[in-house]
């Protein structure tokens, strides 16, 4: 079986779940769940999780084994462009001039959708400040595609609301996305189980990235491994190339040909 890896920004990835590192009890139980979902990228935010800028107080880093994973800083809680470029570039001062970030710019606290004309814009600033940008936006082809073309090196659009866990609510528009871009398209936000991780890979996807599906699972080091192995599955599947569907009409899983009749004596 050929190699089938993930590339971002000209790196490679063997995983192609990306976890987030919120809402988990504590710190150890963060470490437990990315552990056993086998990703290589790794999400925080900056605004909520501290990497250092907060002396004193729990580091994240030193639960992570160094150098295991790529860490994914990003903008969660940024409601305009202005608030997601100074929080990037508080990351990348963090991070030794860390260059690889995903960028979120919220329209509504209630409902947590991107505001894509904010979204545009900070994109813009941040591709042209050098950074590489995986970007957060809603599931209209055409913003992804502006997206795209203003330099972002992954398109990521909601499957639904963000910590809804309803799944994928129109694989059509994703799938639009999909065949028109030269660049992964991962699906952030609405996964709530391991069949939804799965049905995103089926349809194509380069990966899924999530977080409140593993953590406010009543298991979550348990769910962070079904959500490994639904990813896998999903792939495969794609790979494979299901079988055509075929709307009334049923196929013997059998040939007809040799069978033997009861008329026979």
């Amino acid at each position: 079986m050929q190699q089938d890896a993930l590339v971002i920004a000209g790196k490679t990835y063997q995983s192609r779940l990306l976890v987030g590192t919120g809402k988990y009890k504590d710190f150890q139980q963060t470490a437990e769940a990315l552990d056993a979902s086998g990703c290589d990228i790794v999400t925080v935010a900056i605004r909520r999780v501290n990497l250092g800028q907060n002396a004193g107080e729990p580091n994240l880093l030193d639960f992570l084994p160094k150098n295991r994973y790529t860490l994914l800083p990003n903008t969660a809680g940024c409601y305009s462009a202005d608030d997601a470029v100074r929080t990037l570039r508080l990351a990348r001062e963090l991070l030794d001039d860390h260059r690889l970030v995903k960028l979120e710019v919220l329209g509504d606290p209630n409902n947590l959708f991107p505001n894509v004309r904010e979204t545009l814009k900070a994109a813009e600033t941040l591709v042209k400040e050098g950074f590489d940008v995986m970007v957060y936006t809603s599931d209209d082809p055409i913003v992804a595609r502006e997206l795209e073309q203003i330099g972002c090196c992954a398109i990521m659009p909601l499957a639904s609301l963000i910590g809804s866990g309803m799944g994928i609510l129109n694989p059509w528009n994703l799938q639009l996305i999909i065949e028109q871009s030269q660049v992964p398209v991962l699906v952030d936000a609405g996964v709530g189980t391991a069949s939804d991780a799965a049905i995103a890979m089926e349809l194509g996807c380069d990966g899924v990235l999530m977080n409140t599906a593993i953590a406010a699972a009543q298991d979550p080091v348990r769910m962070a491994m079904a959500m490994k192995l639904g990813v896998q599955a999903g792939r495969e599947a794609y790979l494979a190339g299901r079988m055509p569907k075929r709307f009334y009409s049923a196929t013997p899983s059998s040939p007809r040909e040799g069978v033997i009749s009861s008329r026979q004596g």
